[in-house]
């Protein structure tokens, strides 16, 4: 697998997609994917668990790793049987690699940002899903968005579609 780029709305549509990608680590961003911007700890925790179950039943996953930019903190991190899994807080993506470098390739990073987390896997030679939420969020995502839809040729290449 290469870098590269796909969106998708469903997040039940994860396995399929980390199954096709081959992916062995998979990076998650964690607002909104996994928990609202805005949410507390219960839906963090219920959130993770979910999402993780869903990632981990992809065949070929290896190490599932949570990652934000904000300094939330799940109560407490699941383990799954045969998957090393992580949680990086204040992560600076995509300034900051060190968190992610002895992890196995090949990988995939799945979030809502092109300029953070589409940056991050582009950084890191790994593949894009780009989650595309249909809720509403705060104003400083929404605009960070609307930034990275124009930056995605730059990033990307000019000939990269939509997929889902």
């Amino acid at each position: 697998m290469s870098p590269g780029y796909q969106q998708f709305v469903a997040i039940a549509d994860l396995p399929r997609l980390l199954t096709a990608l081959a992916a062995r680590t998979v990076v998650l961003d964690v607002e909104p994917l996994v928990a609202d911007w805005n949410s507390g700890q219960e839906p963090l925790d219920r959130g993770i668990t979910a999402v993780l179950g869903l990632v981990a039943s992809a065949p070929g996953v290896r190490v599932i790793c949570f990652s934000t930019n904000s300094a939330r903190r799940p109560a407490v991190l699941p383990s799954v049987r045969g998957i090393e899994v992580i949680y990086i807080v204040s992560a600076q993506k995509p300034v900051n690699l060190a968190p992610y470098g002895r992890l196995p390739m090949p990988g995939v990073v799945v979030g809502d940002q092109i300029l953070t987390d589409g940056l991050l896997a582009r950084r890191l030679g790994y593949f894009f899903l780009h989650y595309r939420h249909q809720q509403a969020g705060p104003a400083g995502p929404g605009l960070l968005d609307k930034l990275g839809q124009l930056a995605r040729p730059l990033i990307f290449g000019p000939d990269v579609g939509n997929g889902s």
